[in-house]
């Protein structure tokens, strides 16, 4: 809406600031964060309240859990969706498909996890929505963003697949590319689900993933510092850093009230929202294959819940002492906090790793 006013520069030269994304995804963040943190603790008061026992915790976990956990409530992302809904409808220009495209996913994916937890809570037990059914809602959601994405994209990119430290590797995958870029938005969305699991697990990774794709975004849709670092430019994609910057600012106002001992969790209602929008912004840049390194954390947690599964069936044995990965080091006796600030550590590196690829080709 904000942008909009940069229309009027000729008459007052002020509001040309409101051109440029740099200003835009600094307010967005600042904004983001002000609704997440004003508005959190009313939402708080009502979700207790409304929920009662809070988000049921899982019998098979760590004991101590059932003794710190429970009654706490959940639902946590509609304060993470709201914020970010409100800063980009703010703040984003919204003439551009991309911003629609993101903030759709992410209010979709937001929706399928909001009645997972709904589920959860009201029958108080850790089986919500049917896997299956919610497989395919993600997934109908997911191919219709790959193909607007693919529709609105320059078509010499619209179908093909870059590969991280080299610059002129193309995969073209025809028609193939829809499935594939659903793939990475489903994946993402429910890979960050399983990392949620201890307080500001998720969220601070998510919020170190949601910077760096900020940064790509902006590079991949300025033509002249695409130019110089050699990687494609993406028309239009610039606007998501907007996106990404609202994603952070949320972020850290869920994780004042996140942070040990949580006040809220997210839910799914969250975690699936959050993983959506940085699936969808990985295809629009073109970075798919560069989020599987950004968001190694969270490929790392689902792969660990595969493997185990796997094994157990085959083999009835377990290779973890328990899944996801994090529950493992739980197990193992680690205390809370030193998974979450190592898992943060990991995902540091990991974006770090990320943003190489832009400048190693």
């Amino acid at each position: 809406m904000f942008y909009w006013l940069a229309g009027f520069a000729d008459e007052l030269s002020v509001f040309n600031v409101f051109r440029y994304i740099t200003f835009r995804t600094g307010a967005a963040l600042l904004t983001a964060l002000l609704v997440v943190f004003l508005f959190g603790p009313r939402a708080i008061r009502s979700l207790r309240v409304r929920q009662g026992k809070g988000q049921p915790i899982r019998k098979d976990g760590p004991e101590r859990h059932l003794l710190q956990k429970q009654g706490t409530p959940t639902m946590g992302g509609l304060m993470i969706l709201g914020g970010v809904t409100v800063t980009v409808l703010l703040w984003g220009n919204l003439a551009n498909p991309y911003v629609w495209v993101v903030l759709l996913v992410t209010l979709v994916y937001g929706a399928v996890g909001f009645y997972d937890d709904y589920l959860k809570v009201t029958k108080q037990s850790a089986e919500g929505f049917r896997g299956r059914i919610k497989i395919v809602v993600e997934t109908i959601a997911a191919l219709a963003a790959a193909y607007v994405i693919a529709d609105v994209s320059d078509p010499q990119l619209a179908t093909v697949v870059t590969i991280p430290f080299f610059k002129n590797v193309l995969v073209p995958l025809g028609p193939f590319y829809i499935p594939f870029a659903a793939f990475i938005i489903v994946g993402a969305g429910n890979a960050v689900n399983l990392t949620d699991g201890l307080a500001g697990l998720a969220i601070v990774p998510v919020m170190i993933a949601a910077a760096t794709f900020g940064f790509i975004s902006y590079l991949v849709g300025n033509v002249l510092f695409a130019d110089y670092l050699q990687i494609h430019f993406v028309q239009g994609t610039g606007e998501l850093a907007v996106v990404c910057g609202a994603l952070v600012g949320a972020g850290l106002g869920f994780l004042w009230f996140n942070a040990p001992p949580a006040q809220i969790f997210m839910g799914d209602t969250g975690s699936l929202a959050l993983g959506g929008a940085l699936g969808t912004i990985a295809v629009a840049t073109k970075h798919e294959l560069v989020l599987a390194i950004v968001g190694g954390l969270f490929v790392l947690e689902a792969v660990s819940v595969i493997v185990q599964v796997a094994s157990f069936r085959l083999t009835g044995k377990r290779v973890f002492r328990m899944a996801p990965l994090h529950h493992h080091f739980e197990q193992k006796g680690w205390p809370e906090s030193t998974v979450v600030i190592r898992f943060w550590i990991i995902a540091v590196v990991l974006a770090l790793v990320g943003l190489a690829t832009l400048k190693l080709r």
